[in-house]
């Protein structure tokens, strides 16, 4: 069994976001870039899969150069070759245009399973995955924590949690499947595996390697466009409760509730 793992490169969630000058952007220097969450989950389901069909597992990222650290983590977890695809043209671009260069990597690959995460952790959108699934033609199974592929390899079952139920799909195969907490717990890259994580292959794709116009890229073909980035409104200081025994200060709790906070 072949299997696609897309990755983004995204913050670390305990950065400090800063908003740039232009309010469009945010402050890149002093960041700490790691995989994102979500395609971790991606990486261990992909890894468990193949331990058990056998196959071999393949990382897309997209993005500048040091996205190549975040390929040779999932490599050194035990993912067996990444593909970079980098390009100055793809600066500014939109998560539609991300799609179209991950799905002119893949097309020509060969996979039965293609993991992408739920959504990125930085902006938030959760379309790449739908839209990739759309350009390769196959089915997408999305916000899945439960995957059992066919004995016969040509199949898949999946569980999606819905309000108070559990969503059983199936689908057959080739399909993308985009992966949330719950799905599994990536497992840590071992000293072993850091180290045959150097010798994997790395293939780095420019958007001509891909038979991908320039033009079509970049800030100047967003069909998203980001109007203005703000900070969320600053939270108002906490109120102690006044009281000198749990009954006074329960009643002086339903009083604020009702009085200042209108919810009683």
């Amino acid at each position: 069994m072949n299997i696609i793992v897309c990755l983004k490169q995204v913050p670390d969630t305990e950065t400090q976001i800063k908003i740039g000058s232009d309010r469009q952007s945010i402050v890149t220097d002093d960041i700490k870039w790691v995989m994102n969450p979500y395609d971790e989950y991606g990486v261990e389901e992909a890894l468990r899969l193949k331990e058990k069909h056998g196959g071999e597992v393949t990382v897309v990222g997209l993005g500048p150069k040091r996205v190549t650290e975040s390929i040779r983590t999932a490599l050194a977890m035990g993912a067996d070759k990444g593909i970079l695809i980098s390009d100055g043209a793809l600066d500014g671009s939109d998560s539609l245009a991300h799609a179209k260069a991950i799905a002119a990597a893949i097309k020509d690959l060969q996979y039965d399973l293609i993991f992408t995460g739920q959504r990125g952790v930085d902006d938030d959108l959760g379309i790449v995955g739908a839209t990739l699934a759309e350009a390769l033609n196959i089915p997408q199974l999305s916000l899945i924590v439960k995957v059992e592929v066919a004995e016969d390899g040509k199949s898949v079952k999946v569980q999606r949690p819905i309000e108070g139920e559990t969503l059983v799909i199936t689908s057959t195969l080739p399909a993308l499947i985009t992966a949330q907490k719950g799905l599994n717990e990536p497992r840590y890259a071992s000293l072993p595996g850091i180290m045959k994580a150097k010798k994997k292959p790395l293939a780095e794709k420019s958007l001509a390697d891909l038979g991908l116009n320039s033009a079509d890229f970049g800030a100047g073909a967003r069909k998203m466009k980001i109007l203005e980035l703000t900070p969320p409104p600053a939270r108002e200081a906490g109120k102690i409760v006044p009281g000198e025994t749990p009954q006074e200060k329960a009643a002086q709790l339903a009083k604020l509730l009702h009085d200042e906070a209108k919810v009683l």
